[in-house]
């Protein structure tokens, strides 16, 4: 009988750390979906920081591109108006 009852208290022990283990890993389940979650979070506030970055260098470049362009027109017309060179 004793080798039932250790049998019986074996398997009770097995059992109890089996629900252990799996506490655990429900745990370590949740702390990974937090960890997920913001990460998500992190990403797509990434992707919206460059959005903005781009849209501000493409207006940027649609004004000062041009402007370029006509301050080196105007240099140029100087130059030749004044025969500076």
């Amino acid at each position: 009988m004793s080798n039932e009852e250790e049998m019986k208290g074996l398997l009770k022990q097995i059992a109890e750390n089996q629900r252990a283990a799996l506490e655990l890993q429900r745990e370590h389940v949740e702390l990974a979906k937090g960890h997920l979650e913001r990460s998500n979070r992190q990403v797509n506030e990434s992707l919206e920081l460059q959005r903005k970055a781009v849209a501000k260098q493409a207006l940027l470049t649609r004004i000062v591109l041009p402007l370029i362009g006509v301050l080196t027109v105007l240099l140029v017309y100087l130059i030749v108006r004044w025969d500076i060179l």
